[in-house]
């Protein structure tokens, strides 16, 4: 029962509607004591035959009553117990929701997004069934068959109840043996259940690349094999979770065997009448419940307590891009600058970044350049502070970029990177995702600047058009050019282009470019690219090669300089002649 106590937390905010609930149990499991008592008093007043017409409907007008009162109470317990549950499983939720939004990029690169959908969904929703058919088994098992000992003991026979219950203590060491042997085989199926989730996701989401390389024969054996995991674990727990029921049978068909062999001799004896009798075995009918309940909570709880382990150890994992203490709560302005000893990833052992030192003055334009791998988007990352744990500071505005609030820094920044995501919304909505209550005017206003608007009219309904998940009904180009009119409906104080414009062709490249020039005055972009066309009218140029610096300045600068960028700027030049045809 050790999840009742994890979960005391939740209890004790929401003791009113369990005290509630379980005090209308409490009445549900009394007034089950009435009937078995009334058919006993019955089947008496008939075998000494003083029972009369009036007597028989006063009875049967009590049942009724009684009947009436048990459906009242059973349907407002539920509303208490089984509601107060679900608050549980919203409550967890959020927090879960809300601790993946805090995490880090790390976190999900050690996390399989499988794995973490089971822990909201499978998981949350044992927990929810320990915190209400749990709570009702444990209440109802307990005070139904409390009272039904009770009852059998102190109104009918002590002899035969204590006879009858000697079976009992048997259930519950075989109960509790199942019980911690389904906790193990339940976790198991569990983090199964998880793998095949993942399984699941990562496959939908590849399944253009999946069959272009014709590999759905593969995928589907895989997919098999992980589906064929989670059920052989599955069915260890349904194996474990159906000997209770026999057990329980088992038990209580030797007590009802006690009843009638013990019950009979005292009743020959004089000791019992005939109808105390048949009130016992009724009652001992009404112990096959509290039996049964017994054995079902131990599955509900040790289900509950394996996901809750689970869920705990996952909201557990530690935040580590983190507010600091008195933090500026301010939009964060002006020049940046760099002072960058070193920076390695968690987890590895060799520094991506060294030695970075640049400062960028507010208004300018920034270009990055280098070989893929050379730490281009690594450096604009701890720009926005998607990583931290480097060596030295970097400045925005005269403060580090520790001092600001996170979301204070990010409101400074509007982010287009290179892997465009876009929700499963229209277009407008895409775009003003940065700002939702944006008007039309100003969405349609950022789509002419990134140099989309006449694509989207061209669109079956225009802006109203559903991209469908992750865009997938448009060209990378579109894509890209629409996630550019997300970050610039935002008016950001720094526009960071992270290789954003590689899907489009050289002329929309230069109209967005002359648009970003235009209407960006006095604000700070930083531009990265594989193309030197799109950051050759940068204020100042970076070239970075295994994580230095080893060429900077303007374009002019770094062409009168025999370097990488010379060289890859001219080959770049002779390419897109060959391309025009040698003229």
């Amino acid at each position: 029962m050790k999840v009742f106590l994890q979960l005391g937390w939740f209890f004790k905010q929401e003791k009113k509607s369990y005290i509630t609930g379980v005090f209308l149990l409490l009445l549900v499991a009394m007034l089950q004591l009435v009937p078995p008592k009334v058919i006993g008093l019955i089947a008496d007043h008939i075998n000494e035959g003083t029972m009369t017409k009036g007597l028989l409907f006063e009875w049967m007008a009590v049942l009724v009553v009684v009947g009436l009162v048990m459906y009242v109470l059973r349907y407002y317990w539920r509303i208490m117990i089984f509601g107060s549950a679900v608050k549980l499983s919203k409550i967890l939720r959020n927090r879960l929701y809300h601790h993946f939004t805090n995490m880090s990029p790390a976190f999900y690169q050690k996390s399989r997004i499988g794995d973490l959908m089971a822990h909201a969904t499978n998981d949350l929703s044992a927990i929810q069934q320990t915190a209400g058919a749990g709570v009702l088994t444990f209440v109802d098992s307990l005070s139904t068959g409390g009272f039904v000992v009770i009852a059998m003991a102190f109104t009918i026979s002590w002899k035969l109840t204590l006879i009858c219950l000697i079976p009992m203590p048997f259930m519950a060491l075989l109960t509790n043996w199942f019980g911690t042997m389904l906790h193990k085989s339940f976790y198991k199926a569990q983090e199964a259940f998880s793998s095949l989730n993942d399984k699941t996701q990562e496959s939908i989401m590849g399944i253009k690349v999946i069959k272009t390389f014709g590999q759905e024969k593969e995928d589907i054996e895989d997919f098999r094999k992980q589906s064929e995991d989670v059920v052989q674990k599955n069915m260890v727990v349904a194996k474990i979770d159906s000997l209770y029921d026999p057990t329980i049978s088992i038990i209580t068909g030797i007590s009802f065997f006690c009843a009638i062999v013990f019950g009979g001799k005292y009743v020959l004896n004089g000791e019992l009448t005939i109808g105390q009798l048949i009130s016992f075995t009724t009652y001992l009918g009404l112990l096959i419940w509290p039996m049964l309940a017994f054995g079902w909570l131990f599955n509900i709880v040790e289900r509950g307590r394996a996901s809750y382990d689970r869920v705990s150890a996952l909201l557990q994992e530690k935040v580590e891009i983190q507010d600091k203490e008195n933090a500026l709560e301010i939009v964060p302005c002006g020049d940046i600058e760099y002072r960058l000893a070193e920076f390695t990833y968690p987890g590895e052992s060799r520094p991506i970044l060294k030695d970075i030192h640049f400062t960028l003055n507010r208004g300018e334009t920034l270009g990055i350049v280098g070989k893929t791998g050379s730490g281009k988007t690594t450096l604009l990352k701890l720009l926005i502070r998607e990583f931290e744990g480097y060596q030295g500071e970097i400045l925005f505005g005269a403060a580090r970029l520790t001092d600001y609030k996170l979301n204070k820094l990010r409101e400074a920044i509007g982010y287009v990177p290179q892997d465009h995501f876009l929700f499963s919304a229209n277009v407008a909505e895409n775009i003003a995702f940065t700002k939702p209550h944006a008007e039309t005017e100003e969405i349609e206003h950022a789509a002419r600047l990134a140099n989309i608007h006449e694509d989207i009219l061209q669109f079956t309904d225009g802006y109203k058009t559903v991209v469908g998940e992750r865009g997938v009904s448009l060209s990378g180009g579109q894509k890209q050019r629409i996630s550019i009119a997300r970050a610039l409906l935002m008016n950001p104080e720094v526009l960071i282009l992270d290789d954003s414009l590689s899907a489009v062709d050289a002329k929309t490249e230069e109209a967005i470019l002359s648009s970003l020039k235009q209407n960006r005055e006095g604000k700070t972009t930083i531009i990265t690219s594989h193309r030197l066309s799109a950051i050759q009218h940068a204020s100042q140029i970076l070239v970075l090669e295994d994580g230095r610096i080893t060429e900077r300045g303007t374009h002019d600068e770094l062409m009168n300089i025999e370097g990488w960028y010379r060289n890859m700027y001219l080959h770049q030049q002779l390419e897109e002649l060959v391309e025009l045809g040698g003229q």
